[in-house]
């Protein structure tokens, strides 16, 4: 049973940094813009054609 309790802190303490992390990231701005990364790499054909 005592490692049912271990378990449990250590579950608890992984989702609040999960949590955290996922904060700090909508803050930090890294979910602003998930669109252009994705469609970057269908532009990028059109540049090495002219060179």
């Amino acid at each position: 049973m005592e490692i049912m309790y271990l378990m449990i802190g250590l579950s608890l303490f992984m989702a609040i940094g999960f949590v955290v992390a996922f904060v700090w990231s909508i803050r930090s701005g890294q979910q602003e813009d998930l669109i252009t990364p994705a469609m970057r790499i269908l532009h990028e054909d059109e540049k090495t054609k002219n060179l």
